[in-house]
């Protein structure tokens, strides 16, 4: 490897790694071009890499000097094994090739130490922050790698990100009610009558339902208006905005069913690229 090529294989490793943990964005990849693809798919097993650290650890201080050493990595302090890491090696590639903004990425880094503690997320307006630095950064650095950056650009990525975000919320509570962790705001549970104990027992009740309800209605309002901001937007990042499409269609489901949100919802791989392809055809999404 040369100081401005990463390994041959890096690339694979990356797309394998967004396709077994991330296949919404795996797949929405795939109606990009090469080195497009090859960029994004560089973030976002970067960001893969980053969410994991929880899972990957049984006491927070192991987590915390993981994401030290990725925090190293991205400002160039690391001691060794930045190159023979094919997820960094990539990354780093993508930062020098697009002039990416090390900072955003720093802070989604920090932001993601909330996963590694079992405090509940308090308010409504935390919530915001940290969907900011991390699912709306991420929708904001993956535009930069198609257009140049612009306040236009981040307001888009805000909506979309605390709409992505919002969702991911709500299909991950079976696996954090499981180890009692709380991302829905304590504050909105308990303005309909819940707590942390309710939600930690697992078990569907008209409180936390409503709770949740008004968590998508608030993720429906940010994914209007990040499409009706889309409209607007340099045509070339579309493509990267495809996700939304997912969204939609989930939102949509759940207004529409009956379902026991501690029930995990599965999507199989064929509808996701389904939705995928009628969307890329779709004005909204084509880049041209």
């Amino acid at each position: 490897m040369t100081g401005t090529e990463a390994p041959a294989d890096a690339a694979a490793f990356c797309a394998a790694l967004v396709r077994e943990h991330d296949f919404g964005r795996y797949a929405a990849t795939l109606f990009v071009g090469p080195e497009l693809r090859r960029a994004l798919l560089s973030l976002y097993a970067f960001n893969v890499e980053i969410v994991r650290v929880r899972d990957q650890v049984t006491q927070p201080l192991p987590g915390e000097v993981r994401l030290q050493w990725w925090r190293d990595m991205l400002t160039g302090a690391a001691d060794g094994g930045v190159e023979g890491h094919p997820v960094a090696a990539e990354l780093l590639w993508t930062i020098r090739q697009y002039d990416l903004p090390v900072e955003r990425l720093t802070r989604l880094i920090d932001e993601h130490t909330f996963d590694l503690y079992n405090d509940p997320m308090p308010t409504g307006a935390a919530l915001d922050g940290y969907l900011s630095d991390t699912q709306a950064a991420l929708v904001a650095v993956g535009a930069q790698i198609a257009a140049p950056p612009s306040p236009e650009i981040n307001h888009l990525a805000r909506h979309a990100g605390l709409a992505l975000g919002m969702m991911h919320v709500i299909a991950s509570l079976p696996r954090d009610a499981a180890r009692r962790q709380l991302f829905v705001p304590l504050d909105l549970l308990e303005r309909h009558g819940s707590g942390l104990e309710e939600v930690f027992a697992g078990k569907m009740t008209p409180a936390i339902g409503k709770a949740l309800d008004e968590l998508a209605a608030e993720a429906s309002e940010h994914l209007e208006t990040a499409l009706q901001l889309l409209a607007e937007a340099p045509p070339a990042i579309r493509p990267i905005l495809l996700p939304l499409a997912l969204l939609r269609r989930d939102i949509a489901r759940r207004s529409h069913a009956l379902s026991d949100p501690f029930q995990p919802q599965a999507r199989s791989h064929l509808s996701i690229l389904w939705a995928l392809w009628r969307a890329s055809r779709s004005r909204a999404f084509r880049p041209r």
